[in-house]
């Protein structure tokens, strides 16, 4: 499964149906760059649109795969070729990922036994040690879904940073025995957390057709979630509700969300690729 071939052929059948990039995308409910990161052989189309762009340019899957017609004497061999070169890729992305992790993971354990071990060396006992290794054991519980699974573990990750912060701020709070990382940190964890799914959502409803606009809600959502928090932290610790760096970095915010929806209109009037 030759990816070069395969964008070149996309590229002809687009051309045959008299379509451009930006044509195709639109049809596809996806962005002009993606089309053209196929058609250099940079990427490949995501299953879930496969079928979908077939239709469109007229051709099977098989062919897709292909990178170019297929006839009836030959289709059943391109087909058995297809399948196995599937496969092999995703034996390969899993290989790599199982590989990645493993390293990650004996890293981690090496941090936790260095931390361990030096501190039964200098005190006698587990003192400031448990402060690390508790943090690392957290790190590698959110973050492992996303090294072994890739793409598909995101969200898995998302949703052990979502039950896990809240015990871990509590556990935190005991061993360096402060009171107030738990009861100030909880609240303002549950509030991010809130926030984070929200960008979630927002990313997910617009991905398809414009992730530029999906970041521009995203820094126009962030405005009222940052000044929340300073209500919360002043209602908490009697910190100020607005000062001049909140001013600045609401008014970054909106430029950056301005400069967003400037660069999404001008790439669906093909002024920008």
């Amino acid at each position: 499964m030759n990816q070069i071939e395969i964008g070149k052929f996309i590229a002809k059948c687009r051309k045959e149906k008299k379509l451009t990039q930006a044509q195709l995308a639109e049809k596809l409910n996806i962005t002009d760059r993606a089309v053209s990161k196929w058609e250099t052989g940079k990427s490949m189309p995501d299953s879930s649109i496969m079928l979908e762009l077939c239709e469109i340019l007229g051709i099977t899957v098989n062919e897709l795969l292909s990178g170019e017609e297929i006839n009836m004497e030959n289709l059943k061999k391109k087909a058995d070729e297809n399948l196995i070169a599937l496969k092999r890729k995703e034996e390969n992305y899993i290989a790599k990922n199982v590989v990645i992790s493993i390293l990650f993971s004996a890293t981690l354990f090496i941090g936790i036994m260095v931390c361990l071990i030096c501190n039964i060396a200098i005190s006698g006992d587990f003192t400031w040690s448990l402060l690390p290794v508790s943090s690392i054991v957290f790190a590698w519980v959110i973050i492992f879904p996303s090294i072994i699974l890739g793409k598909r573990g995101i969200i898995i990750s998302f949703l052990s940073l979502s039950v896990f912060l809240v015990p871990y701020l509590f556990l935190l709070s005991n061993l360096i025995n402060v009171k107030e990382v738990f009861s100030v940190g909880a609240v303002l964890a549950v509030a991010a957390i809130v926030f984070m799914w929200i960008m979630v959502a927002v990313y997910h409803r617009f991905r398809k057709t414009s992730k530029l606009v999906a970041l521009a809600i995203i820094f126009l959502l962030t405005i009222p979630f940052m000044f929340l928090i300073n209500i919360m932290l002043s209602k908490m610790i009697a910190e100020p509700i607005l000062d001049i760096w909140d001013i600045l970095s609401a008014f970054i915010l909106i430029i950056l969300a301005f400069a967003s929806f400037v660069c999404d209109y001008a790439k669906k009037k093909g002024v920008i690729k």
